[in-house]
């Protein structure tokens, strides 16, 4: 197996401490199943083409720019060399700013994450680092200029090494107040409250990555073998449309309640309230002195 190469190359510094890392792609879409666009007619590859967007006519590469739309059809030039100038200057360096606990940080603000290792050298101050986070319980919080911009990344232990994302800015993560802001004000209770937590501790489990696979993926190889082969792949049934369910009734069945069950639950809770109903009846009500003497005198 070919050893991975490394993104990126420079060093973690916390406070006076700095040694040397390498930073890996932990995950990486490279191995999925890609297309090419062909000419039906010829077979052969075609090309993309830039052309100008009035004319038609193509565009040479060393005529094509940079360009900002201020206003409809209206765009600010930006010449290579002005756009290398506003990168960030890069000393190679992930500085660490502060360590956080492992859950300060959203989900939402991941953005991709890289494995970190010890480049070369520097293997001790490494082990430091790692083994100290774990048994302070808490992530990194570094910044470095990583592909052109200046990246924040939260760097946590794992395994033998370190796994830093870098983290979505601000101004990227859509606020989640306006994506629930029309959620109907509702108070979930009674029995639809604790079948649902009835059937989430029955399907308590452990996270497997092994155990999740890409049918999309298995499904478009079986078809390109099934080409090479000349074969052909039976067509797919139509799903049947699903259908709106009572909720109370979703649950119960998820929960592993029959109809026959459901039916004894139900006539048992409605045998208990006649029960109380008729005990409250034959119970001798009470009477105040007053409206007994005045009975007796009517």
């Amino acid at each position: 197996m070919v050893a991975p190469r490394a993104n990126w190359k420079g060093f973690i510094k916390f406070g006076e401490v700095a040694f040397p890392v390498a930073l890996y792609t932990a995950a990486s879409t490279s191995e999925r199943i890609a297309f090419h666009t062909l000419n039906r007619k010829t077979g052969n590859r075609v090309r993309r083409e830039f052309v100008d967007g009035e004319t038609g006519d193509p565009v040479e590469r060393e005529d094509q720019v940079k360009g900002f739309e201020i206003e409809d059809g209206r765009y600010v030039v930006l010449e290579p060399e002005e756009v290398a100038a506003a990168i960030p200057e890069s000393d190679k360096t992930l500085k660490v700013e502060a360590f956080i606990p492992y859950d300060e940080v959203d989900d939402v603000y991941f953005d991709k994450p890289y494995y970190l290792a010890p480049d070369t050298m520097g293997s001790d101050a490494f082990k430091l680092l790692r083994d100290g986070m774990k048994k302070a319980k808490v992530a990194a919080i570094a910044r470095t200029v990583l592909f052109r911009r200046l990246r924040t990344l939260l760097i946590r232990p794992l395994g033998k090494g370190l796994v830093g994302s870098t983290l979505n800015f601000d101004y990227e993560v859509r606020s989640s107040e306006k994506a629930f802001e029309e959620m109907p004000d509702l108070k979930i209770e009674g029995e639809m409250l604790e079948l649902a937590k009835h059937i989430i501790n029955t399907k308590k489990g452990e996270f497997d990555p092994k155990e999740f696979d890409d049918r999309y993926e298995a499904a478009v190889a079986e078809l390109v073998k099934a080409k090479i082969e000349g074969r052909t792949l039976p067509k797919k049934k139509a799903a049947p449309a699903a259908k709106p369910s009572d909720l109370l009734q979703a649950l119960r069945e998820s929960a592993g309640m029959t109809p026959a069950k459901t039916k004894r639950t139900a006539a048992n809770a409605n045998a208990g309230k006649s029960r109380q109903k008729a005990a409250s009846a034959s119970a001798p009500k009470s009477r105040s002195p007053g409206g007994a003497h005045q009975r007796r005198a009517g």
